[in-house]
């Protein structure tokens, strides 16, 4: 089921899976965030972590050309510093895809009230967990095939807001409404000073996340040294639909008219009259939303699955039933993880995505951490490589910090911090383990 085919896999739908992975919730809903801890600032944000995430998957991409592993990071992590490495990098990233998974839930949710204010979100994400249950139980084929067709969707979305957002900006055609354009200035730019940037890198470092997950697919590749390509041609049309529609949209809606509580892209459709694409787009979203929780779904129960035949968690894990090769023993840790998310959004539904989003984005940023440091320790990285990893390391370092510096990061940053001295703890006990089976 949840198991990669190897060799199937052309470079060019390594980068559609790519796509399908990483644009998703951090982006149509967490950028409201940015834009309101960062403003005009965030343009610039989003440079900066294009970058550290194209030298992060640079690393990746180098220690998968020279030797594709199932394990991916968590392998090369192990081989570059130990078992403890191997397993707590592994551990690591099971709680980041969980907490993903979560805040993919909690963003559907919000998304979703827009048609149905009166229904609670924790139903909302309880059929959305359910759902993107059943296509993960379809196995690899049915993942792949769907998540080509959601990213399709998700481009095609990005690309008409580009078209009618230009469209407006330049007067091509009349869209029946008058306007005010926003009156943009360097003191727009210098308005939120360096703290406004410092607190709302994570929350564009986490529009990236996705990219660790082409690592675990790129064993499947035909040709593993086409990794690079692969990652290169993703990021950069990421990268450029990113910056292009956030700069549009700065341009022209007034800034204090995005709130935080909902995607800026509906609600700048909603500033420019348009109600009709309000809804479509609200609708591509939940399409957007549901491809990034599904792929999160899928990418925690093969790290589990790979965890487990590693001996780095319980073999029961490792167990696969029926003819496609399902692993319910895993999944079935999934849900204890998903039903977690629904007791959270409906115990705590203020602000509430806020908070996993700012752990989640935490806890994959120390996933990515440890693929930089591990890269030079598993293949040999020219002078260039290794200043791109000390830039990227530097970059989220930025990121980890910014949160300490707001009361509504802070929480976000106490779950991930609980979760590393968790792992930390287990990772401790599990040495004996390890020394006897040397």
């Amino acid at each position: 089921m949840v198991k990669t085919h190897q060799g199937h896999l052309q470079w060019w739908h390594l980068s559609l899976l790519g796509v399908a992975c990483t644009v998703g919730t951090g982006f149509f809903l967490g950028s409201s965030i940015a834009l309101h801890k960062s403003g005009f600032d965030v343009m610039i944000l989003f440079v900066l972590a294009a970058l550290g995430s194209y030298f992060v998957f640079e690393a990746l991409a180098a220690m998968t050309a020279e030797q594709p592993e199932k394990g991916s990071f968590r392998t090369y992590a192990k081989q570059a510093f130990g078992p403890w490495a191997g397993f707590s990098s592994g551990w690591l990233y099971w709680s980041s895809e969980m907490l993903i998974s979560g805040s993919s839930l909690t963003a559907l949710s919000i998304f979703s009230q827009f048609w149905f204010p009166q229904v609670p979100l924790w139903i909302f994400t309880s059929i959305y967990a359910a759902l993107g249950l059943t296509v993960v139980i379809l196995g690899t084929k049915g993942l792949e095939k769907t998540e080509d067709i959601l990213s399709i969707i998700k481009i095609a979305a990005i690309v008409m807001f580009i078209f009618v957002a230009l469209s407006i900006w330049l007067d091509w055609f009349d869209w029946g409404r008058s306007r005010v354009k926003p009156s943009i200035s360097l003191y727009h730019f210098l308005s939120p000073g360096w703290r406004g940037m410092w607190t709302g890198l994570i929350y564009v470092f986490f529009a990236f996340g996705g990219i660790e997950v082409m690592g675990l697919m790129a064993a499947g590749l035909s040709e593993p040294k086409q990794v690079m390509k692969s990652g290169k041609l993703m990021l950069a049309l990421v990268a450029f639909l990113y910056i292009t529609s956030i700069g549009l949209l700065l341009v022209l809606v007034p800034l204090d008219q995005l709130q935080q509580e909902e995607s800026p892209f509906v609600l700048g459709l909603r500033s420019l009259g348009l109600p009709a694409l309000e809804h479509m787009f609200n609708a591509v979203l939940i399409i957007a939303g549901f491809s990034t929780m599904v792929a999160s779904q899928y990418a925690v129960t093969l790290m589990l699955v790979t965890l487990a035949e590693d001996g780095d968690a319980p073999n029961c894990f490792s167990i696969k039933i029926g003819k496609r090769q399902t692993p319910y023993p895993a999944l079935g840790l999934t849900v204890m993880g998903l039903v977690i998310s629904i007791l959270l959004v409906a115990w705590l539904p203020k602000h509430i995505f806020e908070h996993i989003a700012t752990a989640a984005g935490l806890v994959l940023l120390y996933t990515w951490s440890i693929i930089l440091l591990s890269a030079p320790k598993v293949v040999k990285l020219s002078v260039k490589g290794k200043i791109k990893s000390f830039i990227a390391l530097g970059l989220i370092g930025a990121a980890v910090s910014g949160t300490w510096l707001e009361a509504s990061s802070r929480p976000g940053f106490g779950v991930s911090l609980l979760l590393v001295v968790v792992i930390a703890a287990v990772t401790w006990f599990m040495r004996a383990k390890w020394r006897s089976s040397v």
